[in-house]
């Protein structure tokens, strides 16, 4: 087991479970009509934003193989 609790495979979780929720979350929203479209935003701003930083990441710990 990974004891480094600041490991940048750990952060990847993290962030992919983040990205989950956040995902769980918009989709309930779009059921709920009393969230404001302005949250909705916000919320799907995030996870694009986390979508970026797990891409960043993963690039990071499998960098592509040279053609």
């Amino acid at each position: 087991m990974d004891l480094n609790l600041h490991s940048p495979a750990r952060r990847l979780i993290e962030l992919r479970i983040e990205h989950a929720d956040l995902d769980a979350l918009i989709d309930r929203a779009g059921l709920d009509q009393s969230l404001d479209e302005l949250a909705l935003r916000r919320l799907k701003k995030r996870r694009l934003a986390l979508r970026d930083l797990i891409d960043a990441l993963q690039r990071q710990l499998e960098p592509r193989e040279p053609a």
